[in-house]
């Protein structure tokens, strides 16, 4: 990660899409199951919310809940909300599954915190895409190619965040001897 990220023991991360029920709860799902398993000593907090209020209120998209549930994530508790200013305040990172809800998180942005809205797929160095697609109006092997690359960019994302932590550990302890 570059000089930006966030050293602290604790990493919020908020998930944007458009509507909020299907890349960004799955993004939301993914991250958090994934650091569970395979990073459990990294301190996150993870949401998701959507640049429009369509939804507000609403579970996931039916096909999102299931793709995920296939793999084992758990998307039927999460509910849509839309994203405002504050959050900029309330996380670290803000990370947008696309150009388009990239450039309303920037419009949305308080002064001097633009920096904290990205691609999600910025983190994931092996995908030739730069931004998820929505499968709202596609089949299933859409929702599949979603799970895909947020696994891809979440794994990406975990091991950067580990070695983040771990350099800020050793660092303090070389301080405190």
């Amino acid at each position: 990660m570059d000089s930006a990220t966030p050293l602290r023991s604790e990493t919020r991360i908020l998930f944007v899409c458009m509507g909020n029920i299907c890349r960004s709860p799955s993004a939301e799902a993914v991250l958090r199951e994934l650091a569970r398993r395979e990073f459990p000593q990294l301190r996150l907090v993870i949401d998701s919310a959507g640049t429009h209020g369509y939804h507000v209120g609403d579970a996931p998209d039916p096909r999102s809940i299931a793709a995920g549930r296939a793999r084992g994530y758990d998307l039927a508790p999460l509910r849509a909300r839309q994203v405002d200013e504050a959050d900029f305040s309330r996380f670290d990172w803000l990370l947008a599954m696309d150009e388009a809800n990239l450039a309303r998180l920037r419009q949305l942005a308080p002064a001097g915190a633009a920096g904290q809205a990205r691609l999600f797929l910025e983190f994931a160095s092996e995908s030739l895409r730069s931004e998820v697609p929505d499968p709202y109006y596609g089949g299933a092997a859409d929702f599949e190619l979603v799970l895909d690359l947020l696994e891809s960019a979440s794994r990406r994302m975990l091991r950067q965040l580990n070695s983040a932590a771990a350099a800020a550990a050793t660092r303090d302890a070389g301080n405190r001897g």
